[in-house]
C-alpha cells in the first residue's frame, strides 16, 4: 500500500507554495463551494452538491488510495506564516492496472485560484511523486486526457512537459465529445 503522503510545489516570487496532500473530512465545505462553479462542473464527472454527498466524494478518495488504483490530492495554497492554507483545487493519478506501463492524472483548479499557474505547478508536483513512487513497479508513462475543447487543459498539459499525441473519438457517456491524448513519459 502507498502510504499518503503531502507533496509540496515551491514558492515563486509572485507565487505562494502548493502543498498536496490527501482528502480529509474537514475539506468538505470548500470543496463543495469549489464545486458551485458551473465551469468546473462542466469538465469533471462527479459533483458534491452538499456536505453529505462530500464526504461520499472524500470516502471515495479514500477507498482508493486504500486499493492503489486512485491517489487524489487537494491542493492547497500556502496561507501566512504555517497557516493551513486554502483550497485552490485538485489533483489525481489513476492506475487502472498498479504495475502497468501507464497511469492517467487529472486535475481542476477553483475558480477564484484560475489563472495563478496552480494546474501547471500541482501537476508538476503530482507527476514527479508518480515517477518516484512508481519507478519500480513498471511505470513508464503519464497520459493526461481532456475533452478537445478544453483549451485550458491543454495549455497545462504542454506547460507541464506533456506532448500531444492523439485525438480520441467521443465514448459517451462518460465522453460525450472527442478529447485530446497528452503523454508524458518517465525521464522526462
Amino acid at each position: 500500500m502507498i502510504t499518503p503522503t503531502t507533496l509540496r510545489s515551491a514558492a515563486t516570487a509572485d507565487l505562494p507554495a502548493l502543498s498536496l496532500r490527501p482528502w480529509r473530512e474537514d475539506d468538505v465545505p470548500a470543496l463543495v463551494e469549489a464545486y458551485a462553479d458551473p465551469v468546473l462542473r462542466r469538465w469533471t464527472a462527479e459533483s458534491p452538491d452538499d456536505a453529505a454527498g462530500g464526504l461520499r466524494w472524500v470516502a471515495q478518495q479514500r477507498r482508493g488510495w486504500e486499493a492503489g488504483l486512485r491517489f487524489a490530492f487537494a491542493v492547497l495554497e500556502a496561507g501566512p506564516g504555517d497557516g493551513p492554507g486554502r483550497l485552490v483545487g485538485g489533483a489525481v493519478l489513476k492506475r487502472a492496472v498498479p504495475d502497468g506501463p501507464s497511469a492517467e492524472v487529472g486535475y481542476w483548479t477553483a475558480a477564484a485560484a484560475r489563472g495563478r499557474g496552480v494546474a501547471p505547478r500541482a501537476l508538476e508536483a503530482l507527476t514527479a511523486w508518480a515517477f518516484e513512487v512508481f519507478a519500480g513497479s513498471g511505470l513508464e508513462r503519464l497520459d493526461l486526457l481532456h475533452q478537445e475543447d478544453n483549451g485550458a487543459s491543454c495549455r497545462v498539459a504542454e506547460k507541464s512537459g506533456y506532448v500531444f499525441s492523439a485525438t480520441l473519438p467521443a465514448a459517451p457517456p462518460e465522453f460525450p465529445l472527442s478529447g485530446h491524448l497528452h503523454v508524458r513519459p518517465a525521464g522526462v
